[in-house]
């Protein structure tokens, strides 16, 4: 076996895995995806059952609501004035929005409700609360680069969702 070799789902392994994703017995997503693994970079479920995992080994996991996205929580259910959004921002009920508070932090809601006055607004992932089934392969595995591991994931790219679209993160 050469020096660089990797066989073995370990932390500080590039993990490249194809998967699919089912919630409530439906496919919602499916692709490779490539993590560091042991850094955070993919729901804490999931990244307990992947280590370990050989190159080529197939699995099927149940991930809890616990270990994956958290419980659904009532109180992410909020109610902001509509004088908030500026005045061309397009609000889509039930659509996933990029919001920004006051404070610069960036984060995904979606608008349940809209009145004159007010908006309601979700801010729980889209699957809080849900169990998660995923059919994994670990199709490739290379050992991290020194940066990699300082940064506590791959440069370029979005590794920390089981999405191929940054922005579903």
């Amino acid at each position: 076996m050469a020096e660089n070799e990797v066989s073995m789902v370990e932390k500080g392994i590039v993990v490249t895995m194809d998967y699919s994703l089912e919630v409530d017995g439906k496919e919602i997503d499916a692709g490779p995806i490539q993590f560091l693994h042991g850094y955070g970079n993919i729901i804490p479920g999931l990244e307990k059952e992947v280590e370990g995992m050989s190159l080529g080994e197939e699995k099927e996991v149940l991930i809890t609501a616990e270990d994956g996205y958290g419980a659904y929580d009532p109180d992410l259910e909020i109610e902001v004035p509509l004088t908030t959004f500026p005045e061309d921002f397009e609000i889509k009920l039930g659509h996933p929005m990029r919001l920004q508070d006051g404070q610069g932090h960036v984060f995904t809601g979606v608008a349940m409700a809209i009145t004159d006055e007010t908006v309601t607004l979700n801010l729980n992932h889209p699957l809080a609360g849900k169990d998660l089934l995923f059919k994994t392969k670990v199709s490739a595995l290379r050992p991290a680069t020194d940066l990699e591991k300082d940064q506590g994931s791959l440069s370029g790219g979005c590794s920390a969702c089981a999405s191929g679209d940054c922005s579903d993160c």
